[in-house]
């Protein structure tokens, strides 16, 4: 034994389980589990390493100033921001097996990772009770055209009907029953203006008329925290009103350019160069359309300047990011880099990467840029705790609602 805690508490602590530390510190399983079972002793660095771990992982829930929920997680960049202002997530919900696998290497849980959420908006009583609700939504067609339409005709209208077979539906379920304090949505900028604006004011109406949160909303670009220029919307909601206001927060001034989370050359491995190929073929494809006046093709970009939109499709070509490479053809960024452009891996952060190139691009792709939320969390953090710390600042009734039988849910996508 190493002090006063064997290796095995100490294990315990980390939240981990004897395979993922055995993976975490490159030993086998096997010689783990003779630590484990208190066979041999390991050496002190093995413990230091160990206590470093149980540090990092995320306070007990009757430590932590709040507790909140991680919907439609990916791969958990809303969760980084709010664990950093002393939440405690004690549920998520991502339905991507590979996401699933990401998430579980970078976060030591006390809480299996839960799949698709509709079985747990079908009976929310089965996500735990808790204080902020995250959730990165999927837009979906909803199954009817929407509330501006029925207000204009006088009719009344609900979310069960407006929202019914889409994920917002679900989300909205869980916020009816559990009513937690805030939450926090977040989506593409387009859902604004999409099917021209109707879709946006039927999640705004649920949120606000339908379920009583005073809710604010502002697009936020993430160029002043990392070099991409990548604009998503946030929905913020408090249960009761309070002095915080997000279209007023002063963004950070000029952030960082490309060489700053770049490798360097020597260390970028040659198969992320394109090949002869692809690269003909995207210099054939973007003169074509150069010709008929339009600006479609690849992006070609310096150390010095500001990438564009990294998506989920970048693993097929990187063609909307391509790193300039003098006297060579260029070359995609690397899933480290991608780690870094979307804030992950960041100062003492250090981000895994347990799955496929292919699949760490899709990851990064979909994910929400870290220190915008981290940013948004520190700004809501006085807030929270004032709402928190009302007599009836944890738990109110849920809103009473009435379920029809539920139309076939739409794919997640």
């Amino acid at each position: 034994m190493h002090g006063p805690l064997s290796f095995s508490q100490l294990r315990q602590q980390t939240g981990m389980s004897v395979e993922e530390l055995a993976g975490e510190l490159g030993y086998s399983a096997s010689t783990v589990y003779r630590w484990e079972r208190g066979e041999i002793e390991p050496k002190a660095p093995i413990y230091r390493t160990l206590e470093m771990i149980a540090k990092l992982t995320p306070a007990a829930s009757n430590d932590a100033a709040f507790r909140f929920i991680d919907l439609f997680a990916g791969i958990g960049g809303l969760r980084i921001g709010f664990q950093a202002i002393g939440g405690h997530c004690v549920f998520t919900s991502e339905w991507d097996a590979k996401a699933q696998e990401t998430y579980s290497r970078n976060f030591r849980d006390n809480h299996p990772l839960a799949g698709d959420i509709r079985p747990f908006a079908e009976d929310p009583q089965r996500v735990p009770e808790h204080d902020v609700l995250l959730g990165g939504f999927p837009c979906q067609p909803f199954s009817i055209a929407g509330v501006s339409k029925k207000n204009a005709l006088g009719r009344p209208h609900g979310f069960l009907c407006d929202t019914q077979g889409t994920l917002f539906f679900d989300t909205a379920q869980i916020i009816a029953h559990h009513r937690p304090a805030a939450f926090v949505l977040e989506n593409v900028k387009n859902l604004e203006r999409h099917d021209k604006g109707r879709t946006f004011a039927t999640i705004i109406n649920v949120l606000e008329n339908e379920l009583g949160y005073h809710v604010q909303t502002r697009v936020i670009s993430s160029e002043h925290w990392v070099p991409q220029k990548r604009e998503r919307i946030f929905i913020v909601g408090f249960r009761e009103k309070t002095a915080f206001n997000l279209k007023a927060l002063e963004l950070p001034g000029d952030g960082p350019k490309l060489g700053s989370i770049l490798q360097p050359h020597d260390e970028v491995d040659p198969k992320y160069t394109l090949t002869p190929r692809l690269w003909d073929y995207l210099q054939a494809y973007k003169a074509k359309h150069a010709s008929k006046g339009n600006g479609f093709g690849y992006s070609l970009f310096g150390p010095g300047d500001v990438a564009r939109t990294l998506s989920a499709r970048y693993y097929k070509d990187g063609s909307e990011i391509l790193i300039a490479q003098p006297g060579k053809r260029p070359r995609r960024l690397t899933p480290l880099e991608c780690a870094r452009l979307m804030g992950f891996d960041r100062g003492e952060r250090r981000w895994h990467i347990p799955v496929s190139d292919t699949q760490a691009y899709r990851q990064f792709g979909n994910a929400v840029v870290v220190p915008v939320v981290e940013f948004l969390a520190q700004a809501m953090k006085p807030h929270l705790a004032t709402a928190l710390a009302r007599p009836d600042g944890r738990h109110t009734p849920p809103v009473t609602v009435s379920r029809p039988d539920r139309e076939p849910a739409f794919a997640h996508g």
